[in-house]
């Protein structure tokens, strides 16, 4: 298994339930797929350094997790679907 670091942004508009809802979604996908997450981290609401779908602002989510390299891949293309995900961003390790 491999560690990676993901960021992602959930939208400002998402309530506090959607968000930890969010959280909690992608943290499960993770160890269901016999991954191990290490660690997340909420940052909060951040302003964006320029509009992001006409959004000024986004709830920044930092999660440390160790996984399969196909499994990144997977959640990836998840996670681009998702409504209320604004960016996300992988790093190996």
């Amino acid at each position: 298994m491999n560690k990676y670091e993901l960021l992602y942004i959930i939208s400002a508009d998402a309530s506090e339930e959607a968000r930890e809802a969010l959280i909690e979604k992608f943290k499960a996908y993770v160890e269901n797929k016999k991954g191990v997450v290490e660690g997340i981290d909420r940052w909060g609401m951040k302003k964006f350094a320029y509009p992001i779908n006409f959004k000024n602002e986004g709830f920044y989510v930092l999660m440390n997790f160790s996984a399969e390299p196909n499994v990144v891949n997977e959640m990836n293309k998840l996670m681009n679907i998702t409504d209320g995900i604004v960016r996300q961003m992988f790093v190996a390790k």
